[in-house]
């Protein structure tokens, strides 16, 4: 019931946030079911994944995934994942809980300060990114720099799936501003498809091992499914500066908290 509950407040807090918004997941399972970063990871990034798939899926439905990019940052990602697992199993649970809060306190801090910036399809007219679409058909102009940087970005984004158990909305959806011209209503879907996909790899990977605990997985990534649901409904409602800056607090306090649980 604790593992449903905190998954039903994983999937609100998706819907209401954002992709990145999944970097509670694991924290939630640190303080809510007790357990240690390694073991919390890959539940977190199974919750995430699934709920992921979910909005990437309406995405699709859409229109507004670019899927041959999400499936070449994806594909790195997927490669580098295995990595991040490997590294976890192998590394003191308090020194991932250090670094686990210090990404947290970034994310807070950059969710804050863009908190209230305008996002939309206009938004990167004034940019020039190495990722720019052809101006009829909509689709990307592949260059050697725009590869680049968009297999970078997933493998950084696979590498801390696998590390830390986090989706990496949070190094997703900044890259896709960054290195693209999309707008916001394809950047979150787009990222969302990437977040599954490489979910999907690091969450394998980790129930080969042995290393997944499918008595607290299962309901929390179902309870997750059902916040995410619930939370598109009032979604549009509550979205906005406010909100995402209430949910940049939430994410230092709860970084601090997990920076004074592991040298306590």
């Amino acid at each position: 019931m604790t593992a449903l509950i905190l998954g039903l407040l994983v999937g609100v807090i998706l819907a209401l946030t954002g992709a990145g918004g999944g970097i509670l997941a694991v924290p939630l399972l640190i303080f809510g079911a007790r357990l240690g970063v390694a073991e919390a990871g890959p539940i977190g990034l199974l919750a995430v994944g699934m709920a992921a798939a979910l909005g990437a899926l309406l995405g699709l439905r859409a229109g507004t995934v670019r899927y041959r990019a999400a499936l070449l940052v994806a594909f790195a990602g997927m490669i580098v994942s295995p990595l991040g697992i490997w590294l976890a199993q192998r590394t003191d649970n308090r020194w991932l809980g250090v670094l686990f809060a210090i990404i947290m306190l970034a994310v807070a801090a950059r969710t804050y300060r863009q908190a209230g910036k305008r996002t939309g399809r206009h938004e990167a007219m004034d940019r020039h990114p190495p990722c720019i679409r052809h101006q009829q058909g909509g689709r990307f102009i592949w260059t050697l720099p725009c590869a680049r940087a968009l297999v970078l970005s997933g493998s950084v984004a696979g590498l801390l799936s696998g590390l830390l158990g986090v989706g990496g909305g949070f190094v997703m959806v900044p890259a896709l501003r960054r290195h693209t011209d999309l707008g916001m209503e394809s950047v979150i879907p787009t990222s969302l498809a990437v977040i599954a996909l490489v979910s999907a790899m690091g969450v394998a990977s980790s129930a080969i091992a042995g290393q997944l605990n499918w008595s607290i997985a299962l309901p929390f990534s179902l309870g997750s499914l059902g916040g995410m649901i619930a939370g598109r409904q009032v979604a549009r409602r509550l979205a906005g500066p406010q909100l995402q800056k209430g949910f940049a607090l939430v994410s230092a306090l709860v970084a601090i908290g997990m920076i004074v649980k592991a040298v306590a």
